[in-house]
């Protein structure tokens, strides 16, 4: 395990019980967390967006603000539902947003998950073209985003433009140099993972995938992650890919942990369907002593095939406390599983 970062879904209520209370709450939050994680150590700060929900949403603005107050730890997403997404708009965004942070950008995107609108995606002005699915309007609004990142020229100047032009033609600016090997695909199946490797994608695979086969959740999670190494290996690419998972992951080290999450109840995977046809497996969560922790994780084939772990954190929680979770994970567990 080279990585261990955070997940963040940005959770906020105004009931009496949450500590995060209101977007601004949560927004401003998440900032004091990602600055906490940094100077504890962690390596990633990464961020979930859904729409239409009292959580994360759009999430440069956010990303921006950690890559000012941060300097080292990477800042991600996992992920955006690029349904949503106006592919060139969000390529000037992003290269702002890595620029400001000096290229610690890593940004997750998918074809998103399950709605808390019916077809969403249609109040932000978009559908699928017709004869496809929403999946592969949000496959085609990806693949219009890898291909600006390059940062190759492909709009016509005005012969009298207001500014000055550089010669040729024109790409989106600001342009971030590096930022294109730097996107992870959130694939839900073992074929959308084999389609991210052939793009160049990273690879984020969650606690969340189809149940292809019946296996436990983390052997199929292997699976993919192996399936999607062999289909880089046959696109011919040059560098070396990264594979993320992300899991729910405390150590019991005072009265708080075991008060939260000692009672147990999640330790065995669940199976669900997220749509009329797609029958899904969820991964256990986990919650133990550290030395027994180490043991559970240690046989998570899922985690044994990834380069960065990503913890999930009751983010309603607080601020001080979530950083207290990612702390015992650091100096308690972490370095038993090889990180660092």
């Amino acid at each position: 395990m080279k990585k261990i970062g955070f997940l963040s879904f940005g959770h906020w209520t105004p009931s009496p019980q949450s500590g995060t209370r209101s977007a601004r709450d949560n927004l401003l939050q998440s900032i004091d967390l990602a600055v906490a994680a940094e100077e504890l150590g962690a390596d990633g700060a990464y961020f979930r967006v859904h729409h239409f929900a009292r959580q994360h949403a759009s999430p440069f603005p956010l990303l921006a603000a950690v890559g000012a107050r941060t300097k080292s730890i990477e800042i991600g997403t996992g992920v955006i539902d690029m349904r949503y997404e106006n592919p060139l708009y969000m390529a000037e965004d992003a290269g702002a947003a890595d620029l400001i942070s000096g290229g610690r950008l890593q940004l997750g995107i998918s074809r998103g998950s399950p709605e808390q609108v019916i077809e969403g995606w249609r109040y932000f002005g978009y559908q699928p073209e017709e004869g496809q699915t929403d999946a592969d309007m949000g496959r085609r609004h990806a693949e219009v985003f890898l291909e600006v990142l390059k940062g190759e020229g492909f709009a016509e100047p005005n012969p009298r433009p207001m500014f000055p032009n550089p010669p040729g033609l024109l790409r989106i600016e600001p342009h971030s140099e590096g930022l294109r090997e730097r996107i992870w695909w959130g694939a839900g199946s073992d074929a959308t993972a084999r389609w991210a490797a052939q793009l160049g994608m990273n690879l984020q695979s969650s606690t969340l995938k189809n149940d292809e086969t019946g296996e436990p959740f983390h052997i199929q999670q292997a699976k993919q992650i192996r399936a999607y190494r062999e289909a880089w290996k046959e696109a011919g690419h040059t560098r070396t890919p990264r594979v993320s998972v992300s899991r729910s992951i405390f150590a019991l080290t005072d009265d708080r942990d075991r008060a939260y999450f000692g009672r147990g109840g999640k330790e065995q995977d669940s199976v669900g369907y997220i749509d009329d046809s797609t029958r899904a497996i969820f991964g256990r969560s986990y919650a133990a002593e550290p030395d027994a922790l180490i043991k559970e994780l240690a046989a998570d084939e899922g985690i044994a095939e990834a380069d960065t772990l990503l913890l999930t954190v009751p983010n309603q929680l607080g601020v001080d406390y979530n950083a207290h979770v990612i702390e015992s994970i650091l100096k308690h567990v972490a370095p038993a599983l090889g990180w660092r």
